[in-house]
């Protein structure tokens, strides 16, 4: 149990990291942020994303389906910041207790995303969240990029190194999974990533189909997390492979875009 706290802690850690010197200054090329700014994460784990806004004054919601998660959270959170103002519980945002939680300036889902069911559905569903003049920061790894699958998680060695393997046909991805020892819940989690994941040609098609615009969308050939993760500098896909459809979610480790009500 204590390995497993102290790896929950690293991943906040990286979080707390890349959001505060990455992801917030790409915020802050479209809006202000300031201590009357409400952010509202979904899918917020345990809350690494939020720290750095609630250091800006921020009034922070977090909802995740673990509790597990949202406990560790309220502890780390308390430990860095005691009196921070964040909420942060389990809640499902699909159902109507979910509106008490209020709109929000900013919404964040960041590596979320890529794990929704029908994310033309949550689409549509999130404008209930969004005041008016609100944005909304994703941060993904499209589907078709090395590691687009999340087999790094994989037990084997050989197989959490392996880019691509994930776009296998999925009775071909399952067989090489459990050829390789990997358990049935790792199976069954990552063949639901498979079912899940998201291309940046189709995330942009929803947004637009879904009442959203554009303000920033950006490409990155080595994803700002891997700073933190792997002492690499994150670098943008060059202009000329940028505009490549379909080519470019296979070099392209993450995509950062900020939204906003048509």
């Amino acid at each position: 149990m204590h390995d497993r706290h102290s790896n929950k802690r690293r991943y906040f850690n990286e979080q707390v990291l890349t959001t505060r010197q990455h992801v917030i200054p790409y915020i802050k090329g479209s809006m202000e942020i300031s201590s009357a700014t409400r952010v509202f994460e979904i899918g917020c784990g345990e809350g690494g994303n939020l720290l750095p806004f609630l250091e800006l004054g921020c009034e922070c919601v977090g909802v995740d389906l673990n509790q597990v998660k949202i406990n560790l959270g309220l502890e780390f959170i308390a430990d860095e910041l005691p009196g921070a103002n964040i909420e942060m519980l389990v809640q499902d945002i699909y159902d109507s207790s979910a509106d008490r939680l209020g709109t929000f300036d900013l919404i964040i889902l960041r590596d979320v995303i890529e794990h929704i069911h029908d994310q033309g559905k949550f689409l549509s569903m999130v404008h209930r969240f969004l005041k008016p003049a609100g944005r909304i920061f994703f941060g993904f790894p499209p589907w078709r990029m090395p590691f687009g699958g999340h087999q790094q998680v994989c037990r084997s060695s050989f197989l959490s190194k392996l880019p691509w393997f994930h776009l296998l046909p999925a009775p071909l991805y399952r067989a090489m999974l459990k050829g390789f020892g990997e358990s049935e819940a790792t199976m069954d989690n990552l063949l639901e990533v498979k079912e899940t994941g998201i291309s940046i040609d189709r995330f942009s098609r929803l947004v637009k189909e879904n009442g959203f615009s554009f303000e920033q969308k950006d490409l990155w050939l080595i994803n700002p997390n891997y700073e933190i993760k792997f002492n690499l500098t994150p670098r943008a896909v060059p202009p000329v492979l940028k505009g490549i459809p379909w080519l470019r979610d296979f070099y392209t480790t993450c995509c950062y875009a900020l939204i906003r009500k048509a």
